[in-house]
């Protein structure tokens, strides 16, 4: 997956493997990253990197 890779809400609710709600909560919440352009909604790959990273260190704890 390339890093500056921008993806759709449904890719990357694909790639989490999560539904559109919970997404939609990570969005809002600012525990990930995320674009508008225009109406559009659009997340950066990184973001979903950065985001399992975190929760893994969480989990490590």
């Amino acid at each position: 997956m390339r890093d500056d890779e921008l993806l759709t809400v449904p890719e990357a609710m694909a790639r989490l493997k999560i539904g559109r709600s919970a997404l939609y909560d990570l969005l809002r919440t600012h525990r990930m990253a995320s674009l508008t352009i225009g109406r559009a909604r659009r997340i950066p790959a990184h973001a979903l990197d950065d985001y399992v990273q975190r929760h893994l260190e969480e989990a490590a704890r």
